[in-house]
């Protein structure tokens, strides 16, 4: 039973900042992400996202890769963290490892499973800074596309992963002006056959 003393003494620890409840638990923050993912040059660096659909009680998970702009998005049964772990690291698991090499969220509590991810998929997880989109901006761009065929107001929990893999498919072959009007799964697929070409070079 909680006590007035502690319910006055938790309401101070709030008021001062100190409230950790709903926090994620040991966040590696992106200042310590290698500095060849700004280059995007080498393929490897994933940026996650999730978007909600009508009053946040459904979600679809994206991540795209920074360097061949690749498209994954990611069915999940609910918004809650273990619907989250499950969905982006079974699609993840699909991608060979040497393309596999951080991946960014921000800091939603859909990702408070990010030490299994990390561990399951061999990847290395950072966090971007609070109120910080434009360090994920690749991610925040391209989730515009999937976001026009997948209405925020309306429930996403219908589409299967089935349906997200064509929508995938179908941004995945689309040319990019970045990408020398390349699309991303024909750089995806020559960087997979020359692990070691860089893109732009």
């Amino acid at each position: 039973m909680t006590t007035l003393w502690q319910a006055c003494n938790a309401r101070r620890q709030r008021v001062r900042g100190q409230d950790r409840r709903g926090q994620i638990p040991n966040m590696t923050p992106i200042t310590e992400r290698p500095t060849d993912v700004a280059t995007q040059t080498i393929p490897g660096y994933w940026e996650g996202d999730v978007l909600k659909g009508a009053r946040n009680g459904s979600a679809v998970g994206t991540q795209v890769e920074r360097t061949t702009r690749l498209v994954l998005l990611v069915h999940m049964d609910s918004t809650v963290a273990a619907s989250a772990y499950r969905g982006f690291t079974k699609e993840l698991w699909h991608v060979p490892s040497p393309p596999r090499k951080t991946l960014t969220y921000d800091r939603g509590k859909e990702i408070a499973n990010h030490e299994q991810s990390a561990h399951r998929l061999a990847i290395q997880v950072f966090f971007a800074d609070p109120h910080g989109p434009w360090q994920r901006g690749i991610n925040k761009n391209t989730s515009g596309q999937p976001c026009r065929q997948l209405p925020k107001n309306t429930d996403l929990s219908g589409d299967t992963q089935r349906q997200l893999n064509a929508i995938a498919h179908r941004l995945n072959t689309r040319p990019r002006k970045c990408l020398v009007f390349a699309t991303p799964l024909e750089v995806h697929a020559q960087l997979r056959s020359h692990s070691t070409v860089a893109v732009g070079t």
